[in-house]
């Protein structure tokens, strides 16, 4: 039982990754169509409430706090938190996971990469490596290489 609980614990955040991606990919493409309005700044203001507003009745992520700012949860990892917060003085905006678990990595990036403009990691508090980015072609190969083992992993998928 004791050697069976990790591939279990394994196994259930693997399982979620689809959905986690599915609910992340429809957030982002629904933010594209809705900011097509010629600014230069088409995501200023994207924040957490945003995206708890679109995911809190679909059961893929645990929303918590303040309506103005909640806590969004994704349950890839311990205590793992979903950050939306514009970049680029609102010319794009990121996605950040943090605490990802390593069984579902590189799964989440490669669900991801489609509709992300760059993908970076952060394993163990180390530095963020790029992943994906105009000049760099994602591989899922190379994102599981800067994985680290347990809940110690950072993505940020940047949007244009």
């Amino acid at each position: 039982a004791i050697i069976a609980i990790p591939a279990i614990s394994a196994y259930v955040i693997e399982s979620k990754v689809p959905k986690v991606g599915e609910e992340l990919t429809r957030f982002i493409l629904h933010a594209k169509v809705n900011a097509a309005n010629g600014l230069p700044t088409p995501y200023d203001g994207i924040g957490n409430a945003n995206l708890a507003n679109m995911v809190r009745d679909t059961g893929v992520f645990t929303i918590s706090g303040a309506a103005d700012a909640p806590t969004v949860r994704h349950g890839l990892g311990s205590a793992g938190e979903v950050t939306v917060a514009t970049v680029d003085s609102g010319a794009a905006f990121t996605i950040t996971l943090s605490k990802v678990n390593h069984a579902a990595c590189p799964s989440i990036a490669s669900v991801m990469q489609r509709v992300s403009d760059s993908i970076t990691v952060a394993g163990n508090g180390g530095a963020a490596s790029v992943i994906k980015y105009a000049a760099t072609r994602y591989s899922a190969l190379a994102t599981e290489s800067q994985c680290s083992e347990g809940d110690e992993n950072t993505f940020v998928f940047k949007v244009l």
